[in-house]
C-alpha cells in the first residue's frame, strides 16, 4: 500500500519499515538532532501547506517523525518536491543544487549538516530500508 509522502500514514510505514530492519542496521556515528520544515505541501498530504518533521541520531538509529524537537542541532527548511527528491529518491545531487539555488535553508550548526551527509550508513541494510520506503511512497 502507498502513502502520500510525509503523511502520517507514510511516516507509520516508513517507521515499521526501519524498525523491521532496527537489530542489522549499522548504527549512525554521528548524533544530529535536526528540525525540518517543508514548505508548499500539497493539500492531499495533511490540508497544511507547511509540515515539521524531525530527524534524531543521538541512540545510533535514524529516528524521524512529524513535530519538533526541543534543542535540536539545526533547522533546515526546504520545499517538499526537494524534500521528496531528498528522502524518498536518495538524490543527493539534487539536494546539493537546491543548496545552492537557496532552496535550501540552513539555521543552526552547519557542521552537524554537513557530517550528516558522510555519516549516515550506505551498505546493503541502508539501501534495503530506502528502497522500501520509495515503495510505499505515492
Amino acid at each position: 500500500m502507498s502513502h502520500e509522502f510525509l503523511s502520517p500514514a507514510w511516516m507509520e510505514a516508513a517507521r515499521e519499515i526501519r524498525e523491521k530492519y532496527a537489530d542489522q542496521a549499522t548504527k549512525v556515528t554521528t548524533s544530529i538532532r535536526m528540525n525540518q520544515v517543508i514548505t508548499e505541501v500539497p493539500e492531499t498530504v495533511n490540508g497544511d501547506q507547511v509540515i515539521k518533521t524531525f530527524m534524531d541520531t543521538s541512540s545510533g538509529a535514524v529516528v524521524m517523525d512529524l513535530g519538533e524537537l526541543e534543542a535540536a542541532d539545526l533547522t533546515v527548511t526546504t520545499d517538499y518536491a526537494t524534500a521528496y527528491k531528498l528522502f524518498v529518491e536518495q538524490d543527493q545531487a539534487a539536494g546539493m543544487q537546491a543548496f545552492m539555488a537557496g532552496k535550501i535553508k540552513v539555521q543552526g550548526d552547519m557542521m552537524k549538516m554537513m557530517a550528516m551527509q558522510t555519516s549516515m550508513p550506505q551498505d546493503e541494510i541502508a539501501k534495503t530500508i530506502a528502497q522500501e520506503i520509495k515503495e510505499i511512497t505515492a
